[in-house]
């Protein structure tokens, strides 16, 4: 079950990253690195944080326990749907409304023309919010019946949606461009919804809802002391564990935040480069780590539930040698070929070979923690899987603080590179504090395999060898002279 998991969110990671990379593609020969890019990177970013805060992240992480112990299914699942879905309409709402306090708060160190210029842009992208909570409220019902396939490919449909209006507005000006793709991004969260419908009615969540509903009217009534009992239960324990996961599971959503507000103040197109850089790096972290945690969670926390540690154990080691695998390969394939991927994604039209080298760096900046972030993401769901998202708040609060830390103190020096070198030395921090918690006998008996320890790093050997005489064969790109 969990290999069949895991290859269906991996493929439809693949899937949706690859129409990423081809929208990506379109909006650096479009929009290049500089302030028009900045713009949208700024407003798109502000619900693409709260949507992995609210709906990916903590969301998933408190609401799929709080489901799979619940008694009455159908009302707990209506009455957090409500709670959540009405207060980002509201947060939309007051978005449109103080949009100039928001965008001076996402990019503080823009000039205020630029302040002006973005506030629109950021108003239209955060109401992509409160479509993609539905889609990913859905999908984790969807895989509490382990069906992950729409999980796993309905962000293709963002990205294809992107691509259609970059495509036909490619002839218009460069701000309206960044205008018509704005609303692209919400006809790309309204067929996320969609794409979830059939799955959900195959099966037979929309009965659960109706039941649910149904369930609320005679509460609001008829005031059954029994439902509003395991109603007041189910939310009690929903909420003592969303609070602290919202910090524990939004480490790395809030430090690329932070990220682009202290990249304001550099040089002007920093925020695309940690843009076009993040999202290289983010390709391996979703297609294994993101994969395989998401197939790895709803399993786990039943096993937890069954008191079946042992399974849960063993469930854990298997997914922490595909991830080490998986993980460095790619970090020495990225860091070896840095130059060349960017070239050959990026490098057209208004994306210069200054823009590629830069970009490029900061890539190899990121990926050093990598493997670190990847491994976290699958001890952490131990410590989810038992209900103490408090202790993973605690460890998130302190590897985000180290990192703000560290780009405070380097940025001055090595500006846009220190941001995402400091992001990697948090996620070393994460990783050693969650190792700590989750108990380092159990850890050792997770890694303890020499046999495979040395086949990796010959592996890795291998690799970089083949890899640096190919990059100097070929020349690709032009790096190395004639």
């Amino acid at each position: 079950m969990f290999k069949k998991a895991f290859y269906t969110n991996s493929s439809g990671i693949l899937c949706s990253r690859i129409f990423g990379f081809i929208r990506d593609l379109l909006m650096a020969n479009t929009l290049g690195a500089g302030i028009y890019s900045d713009i949208f990177f700024i407003a798109f970013k502000l619900p693409n944080l709260f949507r992995r805060i609210f709906s990916e992240g903590a969301f998933t992480q408190s609401f799929l326990p709080t489901f799979i112990n619940a008694k009455r299914k159908g009302l707990i699942c209506v009455c957090i749907f409500m709670i959540f879905f009405l207060f980002l309409i509201l947060f939309s709402i007051a978005v449109q409304v103080f949009s100039g306090f928001f965008t001076k708060l996402l990019a503080y160190g823009f000039p205020q023309t630029t302040i002006e210029l973005a506030k629109p842009i950021v108003a239209i992208n955060f109401w992509y919010l409160s479509l993609i909570f539905c889609a990913n409220f859905f999908s984790s019902l969807l895989q509490y019946k382990n069906n992950f396939w729409v999980s796993a490919y309905n962000t293709a449909l963002l990205n294809i949606a992107m691509i259609l209006t970059l495509i036909f507005a490619k002839d218009k000006d460069t701000y309206n461009i960044v205008y018509m793709l704005s609303y692209g991004v919400l006809i790309g969260g309204v067929a996320q919804i969609l794409l979830h419908c059939y799955s959900l009615y195959k099966l037979k969540f929309f009965r659960l809802f109706v039941i649910g509903f149904l369930d609320l009217k005679i509460i609001f009534t008829k005031k059954e002391d029994s439902k509003i009992h395991i109603l007041k239960n189910d939310l009690n324990s929903f909420l003592k564990q969303f609070f602290p996961a919202l910090i524990g599971s939004s480490t790395a959503q809030i430090a690329s935040f932070i990220d682009t507000l202290l990249a304001s103040f550099l040089a002007v197109g920093s925020v695309s480069y940690l843009y076009y850089a993040n999202r290289i790096f983010q390709l391996p972290l979703a297609l294994f780590a993101i994969a395989t945690s998401t197939a790895l969670f709803p399993m786990v926390a039943k096993m937890i539930k069954n008191n079946d540690e042992k399974k849960a154990l063993h469930l854990l080691k298997n997914a922490f040698w595909l991830l080490l695998f998986s993980l460095g390969i790619c970090v020495v394939g990225g860091i070896v070929l840095k130059n060349e991927i960017i070239w050959i994604l990026f490098e057209r039209g208004k994306f210069q070979r200054d823009d590629t080298i830069i970009v490029a760096n900061v890539f190899m900046m990121y990926l050093i923690g990598l493997i670190p972030f990847g491994i976290a993401r699958i001890f952490s769901l131990w410590l989810y899987s038992h209900k103490r998202q408090d202790i993973a708040a605690k460890i998130s609060a302190i590897s985000l603080a180290c990192g703000v830390l560290f780009s405070l103190i380097l940025m001055q020096k090595f500006g846009v590179f220190a941001l995402a070198f400091s992001s990697s030395l948090s996620g070393f921090v994460l990783l050693i504090l969650t190792i700590k918690v989750f108990g380092y006998d159990k850890f050792k008996n997770v890694i303890n395999s020499k046999r495979l320890f040395i086949i990796l790093i010959l592996v890795l050997i291998l690799e970089t060898l083949i890899l640096y005489f190919l990059k100097h064969l070929f020349n690709f790109g032009g790096f190395y002279g004639a």
